[in-house]
């Protein structure tokens, strides 16, 4: 059985308590690994690693940090086949969604934040011929990034790439059901010549590794992608202490629906956005509303496409629906399906854990389940369920569907489907979402701001947002 280890330093090195956890794999239900269960101790050795080597990272020339950076995407890239298969195990999603999107963007995580600091420029503000302001930004000096279970190598190199890149030293905390691929990663930073401290993952609980980093003195910042609530008691202890904070948070994300798109772009598209790895991304969207004239034809394909997706052993590169990360988040979703059944839901299809046969008999699987007929502001509709559930609402006019839209305490993404070029930007301009697709979803430029409103998310992430969150500037005003 693989025994994961802390990366400190520059080692890979055991938990003081010499205690580990069991870690699951979704698909088969069996303790596969061990990961540590590190404490208060192990986050100050990892502060004290990363205090000695900030001195020399800091002041590092650019192009040196850059370089060392790119070499680390080189190795992902070359082990793209192994961290596939280590992120499949370890989170349940299907291989081929691993191999196609989550390592690649791994990669080019580290790839953009590396080329991007070497063409940063700050500020330069003249006063005529009294004075000469400029801004430097220096880089904060140790970070704290605690990371999410749902995109576990894509998301934990979001946070730790751009603080790198900026000449920050980082104390890295992956989540407990899916350390893997991060200890993976702490092997590449050894292969890589990375120097010690620089980076260091400690693996363990929230409640003690992550408590620890958010309260230590010391750490000038933290980066948090996670729940609402988890993201509250971090604001809680860290904004009193004054660190940065960037918390990118939980989502009810609507998709609106328009008589006049594309409808099977639209169709094709809603399906990956409804249920791509298994619903449990930040990003789906879970609410789906339909001009009603279109609403009949929506639903009938809609469901019998979702009925055609393939559940399936997340090995198999035919599967397109993988396991539910836990038996935990499982009994969730299948808790919110009798929740809004309860709210006078209807069932179109799905609602049910599926039992496959072979080696993922005992594994945790749900099938994609859509429902109709609850209202737009029960809990259902409300609450973030964050599996393969949606539900669909018709709706008449703009007005309406924005409400609907707007009616929950999240904002991070909303997708929206027309061919009126004017009501487009009409309507996007009006949706309290930090990110808006029309006639898309999921398609990424690293260049711009990422982040929610509301309830979803303090601050932005992504290209010079990034940066200038891990930097701290200083003006400088001379005299001429």
């Amino acid at each position: 059985m693989d025994q994961i280890k802390n990366y400190i330093s520059g080692d890979l090195i055991p938990p003081g308590s010499g205690e580990y956890i069991q870690n699951y794999n979704p698909a088969t239900g069996e303790v596969y690994s061990l990961l540590p269960d590190s404490d208060t101790e192990d986050v100050q050795h990892a502060v004290e690693a990363a205090q000695r080597a900030f001195p020399s990272w800091s002041t590092m020339m650019v192009e040196d940090r850059s370089q060392l950076l790119l070499r680390i995407a080189d190795l992902i890239e070359r082990d793209i086949e192994k961290l596939a298969v280590a992120e499949s195990i370890d989170q349940g999603k299907p291989v081929t969604l691993a191999k196609s999107v989550d390592i690649p963007r791994a990669a080019r995580n580290f790839r953009f934040f590396a080329t991007a600091v070497l063409h940063f420029a700050s500020e330069a503000h003249p006063m005529g011929n009294e004075a000469l302001n400029y801004t430097l930004r220096h880089p904060l000096g140790i970070v704290g990034a605690i990371s999410p279970w749902n995109l576990p190598l894509y998301l934990f190199t979001w946070k730790i790439a751009p603080a790198l890149a900026t000449g920050n030293c980082v104390i890295g905390k992956p989540s407990e059901l899916t350390p893997m691929t991060a200890y993976m990663l702490s092997q590449l930073c050894i292969e890589g010549g990375l120097p010690p401290g620089v980076l260091n993952i400690v693996h363990g609980y929230g409640n003690k590794v992550g408590s620890a980093i958010v309260s230590r003195h010391g750490i000038a910042a933290i980066t948090f992608t996670g729940g609402t609530k988890t993201g509250a008691e971090i604001a809680k202890t860290a904004a009193p202490m004054f660190k940065k904070l960037s918390l990118e948070m939980g989502g009810k994300n609507p998709t609106i629906i328009f008589a006049d798109c594309d409808f099977e772009k639209m169709m094709e598209t809603t399906i990956r956005s409804s249920f791509e790895n298994q619903g449990e991304i930040c990003l789906c969207g879970s609410r789906i509303f339909i001009e009603r004239p279109l609403y009949d034809r929506f639903k009938e394909e809609f469901v019998e496409r979702t009925k055609q997706l393939r559940i399936g052993d997340p090995l198999e590169n035919s599967t397109q629906i993988g396991a539910i990360n836990s038996l935990q988040h499982l009994q969730k979703i299948l808790s919110y399906i009798m929740l809004a059944q309860s709210e006078g839901g209807r069932i179109l299809c799905g609602g049910s854990r599926v039992h496959l046969e072979g080696r993922c008999k005992y594994g945790w699987f749900i099938e994609p389940t859509v429902i109709e007929g609850v209202p737009h502001d029960c809990r259902t509709n409300q609450e973030e369920i964050f599996g393969p559930v949606v539900t669909l609402t018709p709706f008449d006019t703009e007005e309406e569907v924005l409400m609907y839209a707007n009616s929950t305490q999240y904002g991070l993404a909303a997708t929206l489907w027309t061919n009126d070029l004017s009501r487009a930007h009409r309507i996007s301009a009006k949706i309290e979402s930090g990110i808006v697709w029309v006639n898309c979803w999921m398609l990424r430029d690293l260049r711009t701001p990422f982040g929610g409103m509301k309830d979803s998310g303090v601050g932005r992430e992504g290209g010079v947002e990034a940066v200038r969150f891990f930097t701290e500037p200083k003006n400088v005003c001379i005299k001429i």
